[in-house]
């Protein structure tokens, strides 16, 4: 049986709504050398009736015999896939029809081993992008870029304003990731995407990406990750250690040290903030004032965060501009629920 050019891997939870749009996409590429990984992780609504309703013989529909979160379920599709490459596309997301085959062409003719591009910005139930990644993050890239590891972390804080290529959705060599055994890490619950590129990179591969944008980033309610904010801050916290104390190209490498080292020191800014607000927002106020007594720096903190706060409000609320959110804060693990299991 030939190798496909492409396999695209289309993890599913409860998107019955989506889904169809995601294949449509996929199976109108012009490119047509490709095959559809569909994985569903125990949805409870139609979504799995949705995938088995496409009889095109490229499609393959996985399912999980249990809820097993977005990083395990991605993991059983690229394990399940055959293609050269990995493309992925969440469930509620989708194509442009010129995106794998206008990628591809520069992969090839830049010997990439991962590729992304812009992300238009989609609010649901509108026929236009409001906006694109690359424009929110205030950066000029107007030609195909290549990214190594420091830029990649710099420009990707999480509550800041930056280009937030973790929430990108390369292509990736499938070869190169086998070679390497990267994965996606099961242990996170934000930030899934980050750290498959930057393992990627440290590793040596290739990264590029082209300005002009192929992918639909859909935001709708509901979309967004739920649970606490302190669980998956401390998490991401620790992640961000272990990395900097268990991997030897850090090491070598003291430009993406101290990159990690300033992000680090966001993160647990955000964290010390969020020890505070999240009991106050459930009155728990014993513990609340405890965090404030903690974490003194929260009062300066709150007092930066003012003009901040407001603005994705009115962002969110009044203009409906639920992206706007989502990229600040990276946090936006569609289509899959949290797996809620140590």
């Amino acid at each position: 049986m030939k190798t496909p050019e492409v396999s695209v891997i289309i993890p599913t939870y409860n998107t019955e709504k989506y889904l169809a749009k995601a294949i449509e996409s996929v199976l109108q590429q012009t490119l047509n050398d490709l095959e559809v990984i569909i994985v569903d992780d125990a949805s409870t609504d139609g979504t799995l009736a949705v995938a088995k309703s496409f009889t095109d013989p490229r499609i393959k529909v996985l399912v999980n015999s249990e809820n097993m979160g977005v990083a395990a379920t991605r993991n059983r599709a690229i394990s399940a896939a055959q293609g050269k490459w990995i493309a992925v596309l969440d469930a509620d997301d989708w194509y442009a029809p010129e995106r794998l085959e206008k990628l591809l062409h520069i992969a090839h003719t830049e010997k990439a081993d991962m590729i992304a591009d812009d992300l238009y910005l989609i609010k649901e139930g509108e026929d236009t992008p409001w906006s694109t990644l690359i424009q929110e993050s205030g950066e000029s890239i107007d030609t195909t870029k290549q990214i190594d590891s420091v830029f990649f972390v710099e420009t990707d804080v999480y509550g800041k304003r930056c280009l937030h290529l973790g929430i990108s959705k390369p292509l990736f060599r499938r070869e190169f990731l086998m070679q390497n055994q990267i994965k996606y890490d099961p242990t996170l619950r934000m930030g899934q995407d980050f750290w498959l590129s930057l393992t990627c990179l440290v590793k040596g591969a290739r990264f590029f990406l082209v300005p002009e944008p192929y992918y639909f980033y859909l935001s709708r309610a509901g979309s967004l990750v739920y649970g606490s904010k302190v669980q998956r801050l401390t998490l991401y916290c620790q992640k961000i250690v272990d990395f900097i104390e268990n991997d030897q190209t850090v090491t070598i490498k003291p430009e993406l040290y101290h990159a990690l080292s300033r992000n680090l020191k966001s993160l647990r800014r955000n964290l010390s903030y969020y020890l505070v607000v999240e009991p106050l927002k459930q009155k728990r106020w014993l513990e609340a004032v405890q965090a404030m007594l903690k974490h003194p720096n929260f009062f300066i903190d709150i007092f930066l965060k003012i003009p901040g706060i407001l603005n994705r409000r009115i962002q969110y609320y009044l203009l409906g501009n639920k992206a706007a959110y989502d990229i600040f804060y990276r946090s936006k693990n569609k289509s899959i629920k949290i797996n809620t299991k140590t």
